[in-house]
């Protein structure tokens, strides 16, 4: 299945149904009367987010949704039915703008949350609503109102708790199939990963996150350069970050500092969410050069800086321990924090 985060629909929900003009002609009732019924109302535009999704694929196929229009009224002062709504699944995380894509108009980030985003058009009055004292034989019923109609932006943004960031060739990808079921592409040339990734790393019986791989930045990634920042978004609800860094390079201090301005450059608040600091490969390192580059690291960091190696798990499980520590404890912050 392929990956797709964001997509472009056509909405659009039911009109009501007419209201119509009747009257009783039965034998023995010498002054029948109007008996026209009200039209049913159209049917509503639904979004519900679903937990056994994590793309948008569907909507590039499927673009147009219009639920249907109201029953019309009746004699016998009958009401048109209701027609049903047009209920719309989409994964967890999802985010509905207007065609302006600024204006949020829902944000379904938990499984089970519903938005009703075009209400049906309310039915028109049959002409038995329009008989008074004074007027006992009126001639008028009105047409259904008409239902709303609008072009959305639906941006995914997955639900994780820690997020994989570093430079192309850093590591992530090989990181996230040691530590979880996950198989995503490994090779050894820059953009292997084309797509967000998301693996379940689970410690113990009562413990377990999900964390999620994203392509790799390179400097002016938040100008559209390389395969640019749009993915960055994947990351944004995650409690910690997880910056893992190739220690076989020359500079790793540099490399640090490249994301570090592309975070902040994004925005988002990723700048200042947690961020744990990995040298990776270290098993292609001589102790020496391991020591030297966690130094710099620290120093230009003022943050600890962990070791591992995802091709041997070298220190592959107290970077694990580490991250799932940081995720409980501020998500028990984030739960006693008032809303």
């Amino acid at each position: 299945m392929k990956f797709l985060d964001q997509a472009k629909i056509f909405v659009k929900s039911g009109d009501g149904g007419d209201g119509v003009i009747a009257f009783r002609r039965e034998k023995y009732i010498e002054f029948g009367g109007p008996d026209g019924g009200n039209g049913g109302r159209g049917g509503d535009i639904i979004f519900v987010a679903v937990a056994n999704l994590n793309t948008l694929i569907d909507f590039r196929y499927t673009q147009h949704f219009r639920a249907r229009k109201g029953g019309n009224g009746a004699g016998s002062d009958r009401t048109g039915a209701a027609a049903p709504a047009v209920v719309i699944q989409v994964p967890v995380g999802t985010q509905i703008f207007d065609d302006d894509r600024e204006t949020l108009l829902g944000d379904l980030d938990e499984a089970g949350k519903r938005l009703l985003l075009c209400r049906g058009g309310d039915g028109g009055r049959g002409n038995a609503h329009y008989k008074t004292s004074t007027n006992r034989a009126p001639r008028r019923a009105d047409p259904g109102w008409p239902g709303e109609e609008r072009w959305v932006w639906l941006r995914l943004k997955l639900i994780a708790d820690a997020g994989l960031v570093g430079l192309p060739n850093a590591g992530k990808s090989t990181f996230l199939s040691v530590v979880s079921a996950a198989r995503p592409k490994i090779a050894d040339y820059p953009f292997t990963t084309l797509h967000p990734q998301l693996g379940v790393v689970r410690l113990s019986v009562t413990e377990e996150f999900v964390i999620a791989d994203i392509p790799g930045l390179i400097e002016g990634a938040h100008e559209g350069t390389g395969l640019g920042d749009r993915f960055l978004g994947h990351v944004e609800r995650c409690a910690v970050l997880v910056h893992l860094i190739d220690g076989t390079q020359e500079d790793v201090v540099a490399a640090w500092r490249t994301i570090r301005h592309e975070l902040h450059e994004y925005g988002g608040g990723l700048a200042e969410k947690p961020e744990i600091i990995v040298l990776n490969k270290i098993d292609a390192m001589l102790d020496e050069d391991i020591a030297e580059r966690c130094a710099l690291l620290e120093q230009a960091s003022d943050a600890p800086v962990m070791t591992m190696s995802g091709v041997s798990r070298q220190g592959v499980d107290k970077v694990l321990r580490l991250v799932q520590d940081q995720i409980t404890r501020i998500r028990a912050d984030e739960s006693d924090t008032p809303a």
